[in-house]
C-alpha cells in the first residue's frame, strides 16, 4: 500500500471470514487436479465465459502451486512427449530459466526489448519467431510483461497470432497479472483470449498471487486448449501424471479463497474493484516519479516508465548505477535495473527521484 505494507484485499478478508464460518469446512485432500469448483472458476476468469473452447469442453484444466508450480508441470509434460527446448523473451522472469531447465528443457530466446531505445523490439521478435523449428514451444507474457512491462499493442499481438499460427507453434501464455496490470481483468486477457479466437490450440498458466494479494497460498492454474474434447481430457490427464510425483496435491485454503470471491457476483465486483484501486495507485507511482525526476533537474527521457505497465518498471539503469544506487543510498533494485513499483510510495518517491538522478547526471 501508500505506506509500504503488505495490503490485503477487504474482499480476500471477507471470504476468509465466509470460509471459517463454515461448520464442516474441512482439511482433506484435494484430488491430483485439486478444488474442481476453482479450476472451473479460474478457466472463465482467464478465457471468458462466453470463450468457445470452454463451452465445447475443449479446456483441460488443474490447479497448480501458484504459477511457478503451473510452469513446472508443463516444462516437464511437454518435455515427456518430445519437446527438446522452449523459446522464453528477452529478457524474462529471472526463474522462468531455471524451470524449464530443471525440467529437462534446453531454453532458447528471441528478441523482446530494445534497451538502446527503451522499447519493444517488435520487428525482432517477429523475425526470431519466424525462425523457429515448426511445432516449437514458445512461452508469451499475456500482460505487464515481467521485468521490462513493456507489452505488445492488440495490432501487435494479432501479427504474432498469425505468424505463431502460420509457422505451427505452440503458444504458451504466462498469466500472472491478470487484473493488476490494468485494473481490468477482461482487457488484460485480451491477447489470450484472441490467439484462443484465431484458433490456436495453446496451454496458460495462471497465477493469483498479485492479482488477489495471494502470495503465500501458492494458489494457480494451468490449462490447455485442444482440438477436441477428448484431446483435452487427454492432456488433462498427464498433467495429472506429473503431478502426483512432483507434489501429490495442491494446498486448499487460497483456492477456497478465490472461489469464493469468484463465485459470488458482489464479492467478484468488489475484487474488480480493489484490484483496479491497486493498479491505479502503481500508474500514479509511475506518474510522479517521472515528474520528480524532471522535478529534481534530470534531462533524461524517462517516458518508458509511465509507457510501461504492472507491477515493475525496468528502468534503463546499469548494473554499475544501481550497485551506486545501492551502496549511496540505500535503494535496492535487481542488477538490470528492474524497480519494483510497488515499494514506491508518496512518502519515498522524490528520495527515490533524487538518487536516480544521482546516479545517472
Amino acid at each position: 500500500d501508500d505506506a509500504g505494507k503488505p495490503y490485503v484485499l477487504p474482499c480476500v478478508r471477507e471470504a476468509e471470514t465466509i470460509l471459517m464460518n463454515q461448520p464442516n469446512l474441512d482439511h482433506e485432500y484435494s484430488g491430483i487436479a485439486g478444488d474442481p469448483k476453482f479450476v472451473e472458476l479460474s478457466l472463465k476468469f482467464a478465457y471468458g465465459e462466453d470463450s468457445k473452447p470452454l463451452l465445447e469442453n475443449r479446456i483441460g484444466g488443474v490447479q497448480t502451486l501458484s504459477g511457478t508450480g503451473g510452469l513446472r508441470v508443463f516444462g516437464e509434460m511437454i518435455h515427456k512427449f518430445g519437446h527438446k527446448e522452449i523459446y522464453l523473451p528477452n529478457p524474462s522472469w529471472g526463474n522462468h530459466t531455471p524451470i524449464f531447465k530443471n525440467a529437462g528443457l534446453e531454453v532458447k530466446t528471441y528478441r523482446y526489448y530494445d534497451k538502446e531505445n527503451s522499447s519493444l523490439d517488435f520487428d525482432g521478435m517477429v523475425q526470431d519467431i519466424e525462425s523457429m523449428p515448426e511445432g516449437s514451444c514458445v512461452l508469451l507474457h499475456a500482460c505487464a510483461h515481467n521485468p521490462t512491462g513493456m507489452d505488445p499493442t492488440m495490432e501487435q499481438w494479432k501479427q504474432l497470432s498469425d505468424t505463431i499460427k502460420k509457422h505451427n507453434l505452440l503458444p504458451f501464455f504466462d498469466c500472472a497479472y491478470q487484473g493488476f496490470a490494468s485494473g481490468n481483468a477482461p482487457k488484460d486477457a485480451a491477447a489470450l483470449r484472441m490467439f484462443v479466437e484465431d484458433g490456436h490450440n495453446l496451454a496458460l498458466v495462471q497465477s493469483f498471487s498479485k492479482n488477489f494479494g495471494l502470495y503465500g497460498q501458492r494458489v494457480g492454474a494451468l490449462s490447455v486448449v485442444g482440438a477436441t474434447p477428448e484431446e483435452a481430457k487427454s492432456v488433462e490427464s498427464q498433467m495429472k501424471v506429473c503431478i502426483r510425483p512432483m507434489y501429490s496435491n495442491p494446498p486448499r485454503h487460497g483456492a477456497r479463497i478465490v472461489s469464493t470471491i469468484l463465485s459470488d457476483e458482489r464479492l467478484t465486483q468488489d475484487f474488480i474493484d480493489q484490484c483496479k484501486g491497486m493498479a491505479d495507485r502503481i500508474n500514479e507511482m509511475r506518474t510522479r516519479l517521472v515528474s520528480e525526476l524532471d522535478s529534481v533537474g534530470s534531462e533524461r527521457n524517462w517516458d518508458h516508465i509511465t509507457r510501461q505497465i504492472g507491477m515493475f518498471a525496468y528502468s534503463g539503469l546499469s548494473k554499475e548505477q544501481v550497485l551506486e544506487m545501492r551502496e549511496k543510498h540505500h535503494i535496492y533494485c535487481t542488477l538490470d535495473g528492474r524497480i519494483s513499483m510497488a515499494g514506491v510510495t508518496s512518502g519515498n518517491v522524490d528520495y527515490i527521484a533524487g538518487a536516480i538522478h544521482d546516479v545517472t547526471k
